[in-house]
């Protein structure tokens, strides 16, 4: 019995050590350079959801090129 609770405990402290490091990757990450977003609705047709009616897109915005200026003609730019 006292092997399966140090066993336990082996596991959560692994887990809580990389909760507290994923996380704050995590959130760098996504607050720096890109993150995952859902386009609905009919104000980009053609180019995104180009069926009325179908299901929303999915997109990578990429922040790090508006940081740094790099947005160029022909890019879209999302309003968060």
């Amino acid at each position: 019995m006292a092997q399966q609770t140090s066993t336990g405990r082996r596991y959560m402290r692994a887990f809580i050590s990389g909760f507290f490091v994923a996380v704050p990757v995590s959130v760098t990450v996504l607050d720096k350079l890109a993150y995952v977003a859902r386009v609905e609705g009919a104000s980009m047709q053609p180019f995104l959801n180009p069926e009325v009616g179908a299901q929303c897109d999915v997109v990578l915005l990429n922040r790090w090129s508006v940081r740094n200026y790099q947005v160029q003609r022909g890019d879209i730019v999302s309003v968060v």
